[in-house]
């Protein structure tokens, strides 16, 4: 069969076509964006300005608020422009672009998400070895081999997108591009490029899960080991962490870690983890978070005073 590409845009259909879900699905998600943006902004600037929260673990959180802020953005913006517009349609560059960095963010916050398991591990499992352990240039190594990794990951979901021919069919039936809602439009045999879509995002996903639970058991069934107040407070972050974990990666197995099947359910689930999450995120990690929540009270009293002094 000869191979084309004749399809220079898509048309995306979104989550709704009816005008007053449209509108509906415009607000809704622009308050959601809106909380996002400014629930990782908090932990960003809290985290950047307290000197309390200068330990290895708050050096993560920045960068999992950092690829949270990130990964809603390649996708929510678009989403929520289009809702205003009768007709949406993205460019076949643009689609490619989203691929890129919708993979690259969410790559970059599973990768963040295992180092955060591996500092708890450290911190309570070798407490004595921890700051030599968990350096400040280890840290910043290991976040930026996440960078790479999830640059390599994010490449060859393109690579594999690239390598696809459209001939005719251009409406995808998603709210953003991906490689699921693109192999429905190709126009040869898409079944040795879903296995290496399983074989690279449903593999990164399902091991990484498998991987963070077993360590958050080791975690807790060390700390039968320690004091009350230890395993208190060791609990509450292991706790906040699971939740995340568990938030985050159930949906995106369901997602990736199946045969080239779509169900009509995909785009809500898909809407969790694109825009639940990160919104999320910042909730779970500040409402269970002592030492972050006194952190942005003392920020917030700085702003107070420096405002009355004026």
């Amino acid at each position: 069969m000869q191979l084309c590409n004749n399809v220079t845009e898509f048309i995306m259909l979104g989550l709704a076509q009816d005008p007053v879900r449209k509108k509906l699905v415009f607000v809704t998600f622009l308050l959601f964006y809106l909380g996002t943006l400014l629930g990782n902004f908090l932990i960003i600037t809290t985290i950047k300005t307290s000197r309390a929260l200068g330990t290895p673990m708050y050096f993560f959180l920045f960068h999992l608020s950092l690829s949270d802020t990130c990964y809603s953005t390649s996708v929510a913006p678009r989403m929520i422009v289009d809702a205003l517009l009768k007709k949406t349609t993205i460019s076949f560059s643009e689609c490619i672009i989203q691929v890129f960095s919708f993979h690259f963010f969410g790559c970059l916050e599973i990768f963040i998400l295992i180092l955060m398991a591996l500092d708890r591990y450290v911190a309570i499992c070798k407490p004595l070895h921890y700051m030599t352990i968990m350096s400040r240039q280890v840290c910043g190594a290991l976040v930026f081999v996440a960078w790479v990794g999830s640059c390599v990951h994010s490449l060859a979901q393109v690579f594999l997108a690239l390598s696809l021919p459209f001939c005719g069919p251009n409406v995808i039936d998603h709210y953003f591009c991906d490689l699921q809602p693109l192999l429905k439009l190709a126009c040869t045999d898409t079944y040795m490029v879903n296995l290496l879509l399983v074989s690279n995002s449903g593999a990164i996903c399902t091991v990484s899960f498998v991987v963070l639970m077993f360590s958050y058991v080791i975690i807790l069934h060390s700390l039968r080991n320690h004091s009350a107040e230890g395993r208190r407070k060791a609990l509450s972050t292991c706790v906040s962490h699971i939740i995340v974990v568990i938030l985050f990666f159930g949906p995106c197995i369901f997602i990736y870690t199946r045969p080239a099947t779509t169900f009509s359910i995909d785009k809500m689930i898909a809407v969790f983890y694109t825009l639940g999450t990160p919104l999320l995120n910042p909730l779970i990690y500040t409402l269970r978070n002592t030492e972050v929540k006194n952190a942005m009270r003392m920020l917030w009293s700085k702003k107070l005073i420096s405002d009355d002094k004026r």
